[in-house]
């Protein structure tokens, strides 16, 4: 049973920075993809950011230059380091898993199956 679970949210001010954690277990395939995607209301989810086994990565527009995507193998935990925050960043963050490779396009995982909780992050002006 593969598990996702996600920390490491909260509310900041703009400009200030968060760390995401997601904590996976129960994955065992060999090739795989994890990444992070947000849900703001009124908004269709979209991805922010995917590292796949072969260390391909994909960030959106809106955040490159700002967020850092990494895997801790030997924790197997992802990360999302969330610097110069804005407040069109609030939004529900998830972790999702997928054995397929990164979507460059989208900054996603193909065929992403398995999803976290989520962790909110609120940023104010």
């Amino acid at each position: 049973q593969v598990q996702l679970v996600e920390s490491g949210g909260g509310s900041v001010q703009a400009g200030g920075s968060l760390r995401l954690s997601c904590a996976a277990s129960g994955y065992t395939y060999s090739r795989y993809c994890l990444g992070w995607f947000r849900h703001a209301p009124g908004n269709e989810r979209e991805g922010v950011a995917a590292i796949d086994s072969d260390g391909s990565t994909s960030y959106a527009d809106s955040v490159k230059g700002r967020f850092t995507i990494s895997l801790d193998n030997a924790k197997n935990t992802l990360y999302l380091q969330m610097n110069s925050l804005k407040p069109e960043d609030t939004a529900m963050y998830h972790c999702a898993a997928s054995p397929g490779p990164v979507v460059v396009v989208t900054a996603t995982c193909r065929g992403a199956n398995y999803w976290g909780q989520g962790t909110q992050v609120t940023v104010s002006s």
